[in-house]
């Protein structure tokens, strides 16, 4: 088995998010990346979202899988055709600068209708906060922003860039159970999972069963990989720790990173500044 040396590389993360979607990593990804095993067999990441993680490590060899299938298609046409992720973005912020709201709503009927993996990249941007929630029959429920979407020229940066990061990762669609059954000794495995204390309707976490995630950790450990998960912290800034069930001993380390107010608390409060609703991550560690 092969192990690849990471001594001399220094992990930078991309220079802006492909997709703006809430709870990503990207604002950390530099630093949960800084506490992976400087070798590697191969990397996997079995609830993908943004990849935020995923593009700053940039793999040699990568297994990167979500249960949401538009999502996984975002993922294909832009390590495929990016031409089309461009050119659809292009076409649909234009007509969102001249009339935003029937622009959004036109977007979010055609998902609902068809769910898709170029109009769910352009929803993730121009909804609320990034806050990408369904109903129990899965139409996205989230109501417009009150931002301005980034330039297609930006946009197009972006695409090429993240192509050139995800050169070597095989995108599947499917359950985090099937995807960690693929780990091998030296694998270095990322967990970001739905959170325990959010909510329901986010996506996710409907059907998501922690207790089933840590019987596969504990699989994935027996065989030699090594496993950083991220789940809820504290809240009311750092008032409230979310207690999670896991073995003792399990995991080895305990870390903490600062993710600032809750865009999902902002958004169920109209939008208004919150004060004393600051979030803390946890990141876990079994080695």
């Amino acid at each position: 088995m092969s192990v690849v040396s990471l001594l001399n590389e220094v992990h930078v993360r991309p220079k802006g998010q492909l997709l703006k979607w809430i709870g990503n990593k990207y604002k950390f990804a530099e630093k949960i990346v800084s506490f992976f095993p400087k070798e590697y067999n191969k990397y996997i990441e079995p609830f993908l979202g943004t990849g935020a993680v995923l593009a700053t490590l940039c793999p040699h060899q990568a297994i990167a899988a979500d249960t949401l299938k538009p999502l996984i298609a975002i993922w294909d046409i832009l390590q495929n055709e990016p031409d089309r992720l461009i050119n659809h973005y292009h076409k649909n912020i234009i007509q969102f600068y001249r009339d935003r709201l029937e622009t959004y709503n036109e977007i979010k009927l055609r998902y609902n209708s068809l769910p898709n993996g170029l109009d769910l990249m352009l929803l993730s941007r121009t909804c609320y906060g990034g806050v990408v929630r369904f109903t129990r029959e899965g139409k996205m429920s989230t109501p417009i922003g009150p931002h301005t979407p980034i330039t297609p020229e930006s946009f197009e940066y972006r695409v090429m860039e993240w192509k050139e990061r995800i050169q070597n990762v095989q995108f599947l669609n499917q359950s985090f159970e099937t995807t960690m059954q693929s780990a091998e000794q030296d694998d270095i495995i990322y967990c970001d999972p739905p959170y325990i204390d959010s909510q329901s309707i986010l996506y996710g976490a409907q059907n998501f069963k922690f207790d089933n995630l840590i019987h596969c950790i504990v699989e994935c450990k027996a065989k030699g990989a090594k496993i950083v998960l991220s789940i809820d912290g504290k809240k009311k800034s750092g008032e409230k720790k979310i207690l999670i069930n896991v073995p003792k001993t399990l995991f080895e380390r305990e870390v903490y990173l600062d993710c600032g107010s809750s865009m999902l608390r902002r958004l169920q409060n109209g939008g208004r500044t919150m004060i004393g609703e600051d979030v803390d991550d946890r990141l876990l560690l079994t080695w």
